[in-house]
């Protein structure tokens, strides 16, 4: 058989080459660098500085004031889509009017800043899998020292020295927090907005903790040259723990505020979730990169124990106190179950240094925020609210979250507005709902039914283990619910009308409290018990095709087993 010579394989390797090549230089399309070759075609005596809105947003630097961006006049310049701006909800839509603005993806403006004109032409385009791209390209005279019509450089000073100044401004917040959700920084001004009503007057705590943290967070933005006096590094963490509504959101908020205002604002930045497409790792690392390029600031997470997890847990102790510096973060996480975190981020100091126990309120921590809704109150003819009356709903209110003072205040002062207080205090609206003997039946199993059933049932013993069970006997026991305090009622007080609001709606949520702990609750849900609650849970059973799952199940129809 003839062997082929090496100059025909080595030609066919070439063509094989070419072929490949080909293949792979097909041209691709780049809109950016189109438009930058496309403007220096049509204005060859400007030069031309491409940046991105996400780093120097020329247009919002201008609405700010401190530039003038004159849109061109001429439509046949512009190509946008003219869309509404609605206000953000229903009730503001009722008092604000709708706008029009430009969604602009290709246009020209006339840049005036320090007396410098510019051109700036702006470029907006979306590629397949990819987030919207955003650019503008600043146009300024070309200088010409020398007379030779080149320039001695490819970058323009007075360009630079704009992009320079949009590029801090743009890097800073102004009334605005940044928020991490989805992988990405956003700006927030709506959340800066809502927390600027939140105040310390407002925070009803332990006076001595609300000090402590209040110094704790203040003296630590006041005192970088004390730590580095004593070189140590100049960072902090704090954990905020304690049971839902007694008080670490407000904190947070009127902390957030309190920053806000000082002589050098303190920016925030709210992490909501490590959620990403690209893994949780991906954004730590982006938070805390983040942060640095922001310090001095507040880092915070929110639920801290449900962020940080087992397979998280360790890059994000490397971040905390890895070999990068983190000076000038104050970390603030909150939780509602210290037990739940790992004690290498909860007991290790130099990660989160201290601990802020929010505990239910005591009886003089209710009787201030009693009194924190009489002075909201003052001056209002719609009812009286003596001074006296504050200790009687301390009284009243004992194991009172003080989510659920507010909620006994609020609902109160509605049934008064709405007239529904009968004379002997009850609620119209509530009249009825109540039990009628307050007491639930439960299965006890018969002690003999007990000690025949198998230790371990088997499928053939379930039937066996049912029968055993209806030779139950039942008993009568009482609910597990909170009663109402017995306190001494001034005379004077018990004919006032909040009083006996009070008194209702207190002995209504009272009523309503879930005592179970969480961790026993089903599926994230407290337990609920009753006839009613069992009949649900059977029908959605049989819905599903199976049986109820309950072993007092008395139905014939039932397939428990």
């Amino acid at each position: 058989m003839a062997t082929p010579s090496t100059t025909s394989t080595t030609t066919a390797y070439h063509q094989a080459m070419h072929t490949y090549l080909t293949h792979h230089s097909a041209p691709k399309p780049d809109t950016s660098t189109f438009v930058l070759s496309l403007l220096r075609s049509t204005h060859p005596s400007h030069h031309i500085t491409k940046t991105t809105k996400h780093k120097c947003d020329l247009l919002n630097f201008a609405l700010a004031g401190h530039a003038v961006a004159t849109p061109s006049n001429d439509s046949t310049l512009y190509d946008s889509t003219r869309l509404s701006r609605q206000p953000h909800t229903r009730l503001q839509r009722q008092t604000e009017p709708s706008t029009l603005y430009d969604d602009v993806a290709f246009g020209r403006w006339v840049y005036v800043w320090e007396g410098k004109e510019f051109l700036v032409f702006g470029c907006s385009y979306i590629e397949l899998y990819r987030p919207k791209h955003d650019y503008f390209y600043v146009l300024a005279p070309k200088i010409n020292q020398n007379g030779d019509g080149k320039e001695e450089s490819r970058h323009h000073p007075d360009t630079d020295a704009l992009l320079l100044a949009v590029a801090d401004w743009s890097a800073a917040l102004h009334n605005e927090i940044y928020v991490f959700d989805d992988g990405s920084w956003e700006k927030d001004r709506e959340l800066f907005t809502s927390v600027q009503d939140a105040s310390w007057d407002d925070v009803i705590l332990n006076q001595d903790m609300k000090d402590s943290l209040i110094a704790d967070v203040q003296g630590f933005f006041d005192n970088q040259a004390l730590y580095k006096k004593l070189a140590v590094p100049w960072k902090r963490g704090v954990i905020l723990h304690g049971v839902p509504g007694n008080g670490k959101t407000i904190s947070i908020k009127a902390l957030i505020n309190s920053l806000s205002k000082r002589e050098d604002p303190v920016p925030s930045l709210y992490v909501k979730s490590f959620d990403n497409c690209n893994g949780p790792k991906r954004s730590i690392r982006s938070i805390f990169s983040h942060a640095r390029t922001m310090a001095p600031c507040i880092l915070i997470f929110e639920d801290l124990d449900s962020l940080v997890t087992a397979k998280t847990r360790s890059y994000f102790l490397n971040e905390v106190d890895g070999l990068e510096s983190n000076d000038g973060i104050l970390m603030i996480g909150s939780t509602n179950h210290l037990e739940k975190l790992d004690p290498a981020i909860s007991k290790r100091p130099s990660r989160f240094d201290r601990k802020y126990h929010f505990r239910v309120p005591d009886v003089k921590e209710r009787e201030a925020y009693a009194r924190f809704w009489r002075g909201k109150l003052e001056g209002s003819e719609m009812v009286a609210f003596p001074e006296e009356l504050c200790a009687v709903i301390a009284g009243l209110t004992e194991g009172f979250s003080f989510a659920y003072l507010k909620e006994l205040f609020v609902i109160a002062l509605m049934t008064i507005a709405r007239g529904t207080v009968r004379d002997d205090g009850e609620n119209e609206e509530e009249k009825g709902s109540e039990s009628s003997d307050g007491f639930d039946v439960v299965m006890e199993l018969d002690e003999s039914a007990a000690s025949d059933a198998p230790a371990e049932p088997t499928t053939e013993s379930k039937k066996s283990t049912k029968k055993a069970s209806k030779k139950a006997t039942k008993k009568v026991v009482p609910k597990k619910t909170q009663k109402m305090p017995e306190i001494e009622v001034p005379e004077e007080l018990k004919e006032n009308l909040l009083f006996r609001a009070i008194k209702a709606q207190t002995k209504t949520l009272l009523e309503e409290m879930d005592n179970s702990e969480e961790d026993d609750w089903e599926d994230g849900q407290p337990k609920t018990k009753g006839a009613a609650w069992r009949d649900y849970q059977r029908q959605l059973a049989r819905l599903g095709g199976g049986g109820c799952g309950d072993s007092d199940c008395e139905d014939s129809e039932c397939e428990c087993e």
